[in-house]
């Protein structure tokens, strides 16, 4: 539902002017440049072909391509996530220029706080925190296996999300198993920096605006990592 209310909520009169997957990121260009994760490992777990009509997609409507987010192919999902961000019309009147880093430590300092995707910051989190359980697919060592999120989600007092929960469909799931008193925060270049995700239990978005296209294709196209796409300003939206 939420995946079709976003949906729902875009103009999709544009044209497709570029589509790059590179190893990391997922680009698509049309008003904008929108950015998604690529997830390679899980998605080079899946039966090939991981994506259909390779070299034609840019025939495609803009609908089209979005629609393509509820694909169970990882890199279809990928590219139409990024391409529901490439048409998102972002509300700046709502956004601070923040990391979300610094609202998890703000909201987090001295409670218990899941997160749910390993990311860079997790070590200074993990100072300033009572309990800090990191759930991941691909566990590193002190994180938890995906399993353990029924257990852990409903004692949080702050709970974020990586973005690719939308992608890989999982983030109605996670919502579900938080108190309504968790404080809820999507993060990551994924992450739709759209307030429909308001309406289902999220308190603040922290995601991605491009600045130079013609940058971050190059970036992404060239193997960037998240922190070496140039070109980009994190924002964070917050509810109310």
């Amino acid at each position: 539902m939420i995946l079709k209310d976003i949906l729902a909520s875009l103009n999709h009169d544009a044209e497709i002017k570029d589509i790059r997957i590179g190893i990391f990121h997922t680009a698509v260009l049309t008003r904008n440049c929108g950015l998604a994760a690529s997830l390679p490992r899980d998605a080079l777990k899946q039966t090939p072909p991981l994506v259909a009509s390779p070299g034609f997609l840019m025939d495609r409507t803009a609908r089209e391509l979005t629609d393509m987010v509820f694909s169970e192919s990882i890199l279809e999902a990928a590219i139409g996530m990024a391409a529901i961000n490439s048409l998102i019309d972002i509300d700046e009147s709502r956004c601070s220029e923040l990391n979300a880093s610094e609202i998890i430590a703000e909201k987090g300092r001295g409670r218990n706080v899941a997160i749910i995707g390993h990311f860079p910051f997790i070590p200074k989190i993990r100072e300033i925190v009572q309990n800090l359980w990191v759930i991941e697919k691909n566990p590193q060592p002190g994180d938890y296996p995906e399993e353990k999120a029924k257990e852990l989600i409903p004692e949080a007092d702050v709970l974020a999300i990586t973005g690719t929960a939308i992608t890989n469909h999982t983030i109605e799931e996670l919502l579900r198993l938080k108190n309504k008193n968790t404080y809820t925060i999507v993060l990551g270049d994924s992450a739709i920096l759209s307030p429909v995700l308001f309406d289902y239990g999220v308190d603040a978005i922290a995601g991605t605006k491009v600045l130079d296209p013609d940058l971050v294709l190059r970036c992404i196209s060239q193997g960037a990592n998240f922190r070496q796409i140039k070109g980009t300003r994190k924002l964070i939206m917050l509810k109310g």
